[in-house]
């Protein structure tokens, strides 16, 4: 026989969850604002405690112009470096190794770098300064980004001089961590500036561009250079494709493709660095370091799509809804 469930008890609906007192209700309009993922200084207890203090100063701060202008361009500095984290650890242990590390230590350099990048990961992910979603970013790039060393150096495009027991062919296993510093930042950004656009091209066609343009990173080899059709394509999808970030209150905006050739240059500098550090040589630099070429910002760019488009597939983006749709 099957018990019967009275019909008011069947009927009954669960009772709403009380709202916490430090969430009060947020207007539907105002919910399209709100970014879709927590910041870390919610989600992180040492900065928790700065949230209110911060409050109380961006109060003071938005009382003038000039004092709000001033307000709003230390938190973007704040927040370019809080994205920059995990790149800018790698790029001062690059230099500190260069100029402190003994030579002929039992643990090579390389390998020491190698360990050092898997511990910063592990840290950042225990104390919850980085997402698990910037993690898969890291690990995707860091992968894309060997494949692609192990092929460049066996063709001789640049080289790694030191020894090192942690490595696959002429490739030590950090430098999967510098391309994948890239991944990183562009994950972290997108939280940290609640990422929308307006006229994003489909994540196919960049999906497509991405594979194109790293297969030419290999074939350009063998094959003609299609980095000129690359380049047209990429102003193609992108060149009405806006980005629009928030800083502080506001949702500030600029093209996508200006952000782009930004990010590229400040990785050349990057580079720069790497080489004058004896991380990596290219073959310019054989008898001694000099700059890196000015062609590099163009292959920095479009690795760059690369990088965005596997952020953007984790990501999904967000378009910009206008008041009252």
């Amino acid at each position: 026989m099957q018990r019967r469930v009275p019909r008011a008890s069947a009927e009954r609906k669960p009772a709403p969850r009380p709202r916490p007192a430090d969430k009060p209700d947020v207007p539907k309009a105002h919910l399209a604002l709100e970014p879709r993922t927590q910041s870390a200084a919610r989600t992180w207890a040492p900065l928790a405690r700065f949230v209110e203090q911060e409050a109380r100063i961006g109060n003071w701060a938005k009382q003038h112009r000039a004092t709000q202008a001033l307000y709003e361009l230390i938190r973007f500095a704040i927040k370019q470096a809080w994205a920059c984290l995990f790149g800018a650890l790698l790029l001062g242990l690059l230099i500190a190794t260069h100029l402190v590390y003994p030579r002929g230590a039992w643990l090579a350099r390389y390998d020491f770098l190698v360990l050092a990048a898997v511990a910063i990961q592990g840290a950042m992910l225990a104390f919850r300064l980085e997402t698990r979603e910037e993690a898969q970013v890291i690990f995707l790039f860091h992968a894309v980004g060997t494949a692609m060393e192990i092929f460049k150096t066996s063709v001789g495009s640049w080289l790694y001089p030191e020894a090192s027991l942690l490595r696959i062919g002429g490739v030590p296993l950090f430098s999967g961590f510098m391309y994948a510093a890239i991944g990183s930042y562009i994950a972290r950004c997108w939280r940290l500036f609640d990422f929308r656009f307006t006229h994003h091209p489909p994540l196919w066609a960049v999906t497509a561009l991405a594979i194109g343009i790293y297969v030419n990173f290999f074939t350009h080899h063998y094959l003609p250079d299609a980095r000129i059709a690359l380049f047209a394509m990429t102003a193609v999808l992108f060149g009405r494709c806006w980005v629009h970030f928030r800083v502080w209150r506001d949702h500030r905006r600029m093209p996508l493709l200006v952000g782009f050739c930004l990010v590229a240059l400040f990785i050349w500098f990057a580079e720069n660095i790497g080489t004058f550090t004896a991380a990596w040589r290219y073959p310019s630099q054989r008898l001694g370091w000099s700059v890196v070429s000015m062609g590099k910002l163009g292959a920095w760019l479009l690795l760059m799509i690369v990088s965005y488009a596997l952020v953007a597939l984790l990501n999904g983006p967000e378009r910009v809804v206008k008041p009252g749709r």
